[in-house]
């Protein structure tokens, strides 16, 4: 049987789908942070667990470009609107945080001569983030995922990886882990995902 901290966890990434497919309607991040209302911040209780780190793997690449959005003419697959917050183990968001995001395509293929599907952006004053991009193809030996880094002001760097629910691949994927799994719905546009990092 789910403890009581996990299912305050369900709760409140389901009112976070809902208000990160609303936030779909709204214009750049900055916009957004104006005019959509966030749920309340998890209570934690006891301090929250830090956000599980995994390799980097080997196709990251600095200076990605500053961006929300992956997607580019032509590009193809299914979108995807990854959203949600950055927050401290004390459930207080955390602003101004470097969030680097870089995946496979739709084809399960990673572009290592430009910065195709890669990109970073800064979390706003509530800790808010948003990307839109299209769901990962799947890269050979690995199940679908997408790569982060995660940097707040002058601390340390986080590196970690996001997973999707019910991927056959999962099972099998030998760093693959429950605590990275995104939250799952969808709106007119298509898919959208919810995670809050928690910076230790």
């Amino acid at each position: 049987m789910p403890d009581a901290m996990h299912i305050q966890r369900r709760r409140t990434l389901s009112g976070l789908l809902r208000a990160t497919a609303l936030a779909r309607l709204g214009g750049p991040l900055a916009a957004l942070a104006q005019t959509r209302t966030l749920p309340p911040t998890p209570a934690c209780g006891a301090p929250a667990s830090a956000t599980v780190e995994q390799t980097e793997g080997p196709y990251f690449k600095r200076n990605s470009p500053l961006r929300l959005s992956l997607l580019e003419e032509g590009l193809a697959g299914e979108r995807l609107l990854l959203g949600g917050r950055v927050l401290d183990t004390r459930c207080q968001p955390v602003a101004k945080v470097l969030l680097d995001f870089w995946q496979a395509d739709a084809a399960g293929a990673y572009d290592n001569r430009g910065f195709r599907m890669r990109g970073h952006q800064f979390s706003d004053a509530t800790g808010a983030f948003r990307l839109d991009t299209v769901l990962p193809g799947l890269y050979p030996g690995r199940t679908r995922h997408i790569h982060v880094k995660l940097q707040p002001p002058g601390g340390p760097v986080l590196t970690t990886q996001l997973y999707f629910p019910g991927e056959p691949g999962n099972r099998g994927d030998g760093i693959f882990s429950t605590d990275l799994l995104v939250s799952m719905g969808r709106d007119a546009s298509g898919a959208v995902a919810t995670f809050n990092f928690v910076l230790g």
